[in-house]
């Protein structure tokens, strides 16, 4: 993709830090045309013959061998400005040198695209957003610029390059649009990043927490709230990290709980560096302006009144929600049906799927495009509740809510070794003690985007695991375990 630069922008380094040499292309291009214009003269007066006589043959053949000369100088450097404008190969560098390269950040585009210089060079950005939308460059193993608004400047320091690595803009879909920056060195070929992997056998390190799951208590009946939007770097996985973007620093966000006829009042602070925004489920409003996308340092007021009971998901609405989502933008916000008994133990699992980048990065798009996800979770770490089980009391009553946050995978939540003889589906009771039909359930199953809870009690102590009953989503993260005790 070529991209339409003023001419300032041509000049691929500082000269101030490494000033070019004559080979350079623009230089070079200049130093050509006196050539030209001193060759002519001199053909001329070398051709010279009286009125009359045919001149001779030996005038034209230093004419065209000077022509051919200028003419093959001139196409070398329309050559080199060309694919300098690309590849930032615009002199040879020696290792240990320091480089500065201007990139320009352009629609959909960086150029240059490939920067290949010597091991050991200590390489310097100097990144300009050109475009019109705001955009950043970060690699995997290395620095970022901030989020550039268009017209904006960083410098950023690569330090000695050893190894050759790829860049890219973070905004969702810009990557795959292809704005990637490659940095060759010298006879090695440019790594990736690979993306994470999960080691089925692992297990977290010593002081390992999980994810609270308890609900926690409904509170006022006017609910204040504010969720503040940042990206954080979390553990999803035993020995694996993420940057996740968050609702208020975690993954899941907060869990909501109130009542039918609750106000809810949601401040959303937008702390990161791209527009976001939330979508309750348990709300009816425009979302023309309740769910609008908010900017950088902008905040927005949500204010809804529950009327319905459920277990509903909330999350991110902008587009593409598959990344937003995908990257741990969702959360539960629990609504109890009228006359709901108390019970002995009381928890919220919000089912999701992990589509890994590199570790520490963000999660791979095209996965997450594709619905390939590498896990499948509860409450935002793979397998947490087999590592730190849930407590319950043995002949007691236990409630769980299930909230399926998607992106693409259901839910067949099961207990095992118990069965459901409540359960509230997406909307309404399935399944209720006393009923003439003494009918139980094995599953409560939920598609992206629902959620319900189910009641059961515990035959006596033990170790009851609870799984999605999807196997294959059980082997690769979606189980935990209760324990049950006197």
């Amino acid at each position: 993709m070529t991209s339409e630069l003023p001419p300032a922008h041509d000049s691929a380094f500082d000269a101030g830090d490494t000033p070019p040499d004559a080979g350079d292309s623009a230089p070079g291009a200049d130093d050509t045309a006196p050539g030209a214009d001193d060759t002519a003269p001199g053909a001329r007066e070398t051709g010279a013959a009286p009125a009359g006589a045919r001149a001779p043959d030996r005038g034209r053949g230093p004419l065209l061998v000077s022509l051919s000369i200028v003419g093959v100088l001139v196409l070398a450097a329309v050559l080199i400005g060309v694919v300098g404008r690309h590849s930032g190969d615009r002199r040879p560098a020696t290792a240990g040198e320091r480089r500065t390269v201007a990139v320009h950040l352009v629609d959909m585009d960086i150029v240059p695209a490939t920067i290949t210089l010597p091991r050991g060079t200590r390489l310097i950005l100097r990144v300009t957003n050109s475009g019109a939308v705001r955009h950043d460059l970060a690699f995997p193993h290395g620095p970022a610029t901030r989020m550039l608004n268009p017209g904006g400047t960083q410098r950023l320091d690569l330090g000695p390059v050893d190894a050759g690595e790829t860049g890219w803009c973070t905004v969702p879909g810009h990557k795959q649009a292809g704005m990637t920056l490659t940095i060759r060195v010298s006879g090695h070929p440019a790594t990736a990043a690979h993306d994470a992997t999960i080691a089925p056998d692992a297990v977290p390190g010593h002081g390992f927490r999980a994810r609270p799951a308890a609900l926690p208590a409904a509170g006022p009946r006017v609910h204040r709230v504010t969720l503040a939007v940042r990206d954080r770097t979390l553990a999803v996985a035993p020995g694996v990290t993420q940057r996740m973007w968050t609702f208020g620093g975690t993954v899941p966000g907060p869990t909501l709980h109130g009542r039918v006829g609750d106000t809810f009042v949601v401040t959303l602070v937008n702390d990161a560096d791209m527009g976001h925004s939330i979508d309750f489920h348990a709300s009816s409003v425009a979302p023309d302006r309740s769910m609008r996308t908010i900017g950088p340092g902008q905040r927005l007021v949500y204010r809804f009144t529950a009327e319905h009971a459920g277990a509903f998901l909330y999350h991110c609405a902008t587009a593409p929600m598959v990344q937003h989502i995908g990257n741990g933008m969702y959360g539960a916000i629990v609504i109890d049906p009228p006359d709901l008994r108390p019970v002995a133990a009381e928890y919220v699992l919000v089912g999701a799927e992990l589509y890994l980048g590199p570790d520490g990065g963000t999660g791979d798009a095209a996965k997450m495009s594709r619905g390939t996800p590498d896990a499948v979770v509860f409450n935002g770490y793979y397998d947490q509740y087999r590592y730190a089980p849930l407590a319950a009391k043995a002949d007691g009553r236990v409630r769980i809510w299930v909230v399926d946050a998607g992106l693409t995978r259901p839910i067949a939540f099961h207990v095992v070794g118990a069965q459901f003889d409540t359960v509230f589906g997406d909307g309404g009771y399935l399944v209720r003690p006393g009923e003439r039909s003494r009918g139980a359930a094995q599953a409560l199953a939920l598609q992206p985007g629902q959620g319900g809870f189910v009641e059961f009690a515990l035959p006596g102590p033990g170790h009851y695991p609870f799984l999605s009953h999807l196997m294959t989503d059980a082997d690769r993260g979606a189980t935990g375990t209760l324990v049950a005790t006197r």
